[in-house]
């Protein structure tokens, strides 16, 4: 497995412009637009946002976000792995990344929501796996039958 190198990243760059353009369109192609929560660039430069991307030697593989929802809860954002890179392990150091980051912030607990189609299935077992127990909707969600809500301590 290749180790990551993770940058705080002001989301300017054209490959990082790609990888989130790509990450929008697969949400809008899977999901009804208004069970469609991910970020677009704009969102991700909001002084709440905290946005990684994660490099392979010179390749962009993935990004992730924090969110500052309160002074001690979090939520997980913009978690992305590059298509090439998916089974590689790259999701899993995203996760513990952005986890020791919200850690090292002070946060107490960490919060997410992903969708409830197939194609989100590896990320709800990746989001098990690490801890995350399902829950009810938080900050400004709603109830949506196409979204999951996830949530653990830190």
């Amino acid at each position: 497995m290749t180790l990551l190198r993770f940058a705080l990243d002001p989301a300017s760059d054209p490959r990082v412009l790609a990888l989130l353009q790509a990450h929008l369109d697969d949400m809008y192609r899977i999901s009804p637009p208004e069970s469609v929560h991910a970020l677009d660039v704009e969102q991700l430069r909001q002084p709440d946002i905290r946005f990684w991307t994660a490099w392979a030697g010179d390749k962009l593989v993935g990004s992730c976000a924090l969110k500052q929802l309160d002074s001690d809860h979090l939520e997980l954002k913009s978690m992305r792995v590059d298509a090439a890179h998916r089974g590689t392990g790259t999701a899993q150091q995203l996760l513990d990344f952005v986890l020791a980051q919200a850690q090292q912030g002070g946060g107490q607990r960490i919060s997410l929501e992903t969708g409830t189609e197939d194609f989100f299935a590896p990320a709800r077992r990746l989001y098990a796996r690490n801890g995350f127990l399902p829950c009810e909707p938080f900050g400004s969600y709603q109830p949506d039958p196409n979204s999951c809500f996830m949530s653990r301590a830190i």
